[in-house]
């Protein structure tokens, strides 16, 4: 039997999502797991595969409209992933007449988040969707990052290669490490070098997503994301989110105000509120496809 998944994107981060609640078709796919990280790894490889950042599964949920596992396209989990949840929320409005309705809640492992459609018309689908994506950590142990403690972890020294960076640390669920540069054609090349060095380094027990980010004078944010488990992508959603934090926090920016940070798929906006009791992020997510595959047949290469 095949395994049935839809291919969606949020600016440019693009994953395949498997509905996995009892009922729906993927979940009576007798082949292997599309949880397996072996499987994750395979239905990821742009080659050989079917090609994303990840595999979303939604699975049912006793405290919200459903929940959401986030699997990296190396096959680790990831605890949260705002283009997915995104993507995850659009899909379940358009797809199921349940919860076609303009808000959600989604659990994740960072939580249940709260989340607003904005629908096209009456009846209609999804075009963008706001998150609350809830208060960010900030101290050592939240975040986590050694050595253990209560303190923020503000313009923190980190080198490597005979170059030295100041990290200010923020977890919106899931590690982010923001680097703030003063030249913006540089920022890709620095999260190439140094984003697999910083993600793997000692201080960070669970990795960590690398951020390397430039404030215009305008007040909006260029930013490159080195992700945990996948690599520089087109855009991440906490990685906005965590960089928003960041600069509120080492006063580049005020809070409580909505700002646009563009990543290279695309803009998200973020807004911080000013007692960091919450950010909210706002964005696309689209839908590209609906297919199927044979998975014991893509693991047979593998």
């Amino acid at each position: 039997m095949a395994l049935p998944f839809t291919k969606v994107e949020g600016l440019g981060n693009d994953f395949l999502v498997v509905d996995l609640r009892p009922g729906r078709p993927a979940a009576a796919d007798d082949g292997p797991s599309p949880e397996d990280p072996a499987v994750v790894r395979a239905l990821c490889d742009r080659r050989f595969g079917v090609g994303g950042d990840g595999v979303l599964a939604i699975l049912p949920s006793e405290i919200a409209d459903a929940r959401m596992r986030v699997l990296n396209s190396d096959g680790s989990e990831a605890e949260m992933c705002g283009n997915g949840i995104r993507c995850v929320a659009k899909l379940l409005h358009d797809t199921d007449p349940t919860l076609h309705r303009p808000t959600l809640r989604i659990e994740t492992g960072a939580g249940v988040l709260a989340l607003e459609l904005d629908v096209e018309h009456k009846g209609g689908r999804a075009r963008t969707v706001a998150v609350d994506m809830g208060r960010p950590r900030l101290t050592r142990d939240e975040i986590p990052i050694l050595p253990h403690g209560t303190t923020r972890v503000l313009r923190e020294p980190i080198s490597a290669r005979g170059r030295t960076f100041n990290l200010t640390a923020v977890s919106m669920g899931n590690p982010h490490a923001v680097i703030f540069v003063d030249d913006p054609t540089a920022l890709r090349p620095l999260a190439e070098e140094f984003g697999p060095l910083f993600e793997t380094a000692e201080r960070f027990p669970k990795r960590t997503n690398v951020e390397f980010a430039y404030v215009r004078p305008s007040g909006e944010i260029d930013l490159v994301v080195w992700e945990r488990g996948a690599g520089i992508t087109m855009a991440c959603g906490t990685g906005a989110c965590a960089t928003a934090v960041a600069a509120c926090l080492e006063e580049r920016l005020p809070p409580g105000k909505e700002r646009l940070v563009h990543l290279p798929g695309g803009s998200l906006s973020i807004f911080v509120a000013p007692d960091y009791s919450t950010v909210r992020m706002r964005g696309p997510a689209r839908t590209l496809f609906e297919a199927s595959i044979d998975v014991a047949h893509l693991m047979s290469g593998h």
